[in-house]
């Protein structure tokens, strides 16, 4: 898998995902890149997106953008630590359902949203 980490999930999350992935980080390689262009590059590149930008849902579900799978994060908490956790937790439980999907993941729960 390969994703692309948006700016405002932060360079720390991407550092650690690049570990374990390919990486893009938006932070790091195109700052200030808009959410359109995030998405399409997803898209081309076979990117699976990970964000906090609620926006994204409004790409996706009104405007019918393409995508080869979003994660989205809808944290209480929001620093880094937890970020890493509820991301570790997702690829480990959920792994097989990211490419293709949207998928919510908070503290409490992950809902998918299946591309079909």
């Amino acid at each position: 898998m390969k994703f692309i980490v948006d700016e405002c999930t932060g360079p720390s999350v991407a550092k650690w995902l690049n570990k374990r992935f390919e990486v893009f980080s938006v932070y790091d390689e195109s700052p200030g890149i808009d959410d359109e262009s995030i998405i399409k590059k997803a898209y081309e590149e076979n990117y699976i997106l990970i964000t906090n930008d609620k926006d994204f849902g409004e790409l996706v579900f009104r405007r019918g953008k393409s995508h080869n799978g979003v994660l989205l994060l809808r944290l209480d908490d929001e620093c880094v630590t937890n970020k890493i956790k509820i991301l570790k937790m997702v690829l480990d439980s959920y792994s097989d359902r990211l490419i293709g999907n949207f998928v919510v993941a908070t503290e409490k729960n992950v809902r998918i949203v299946d591309r079909n």
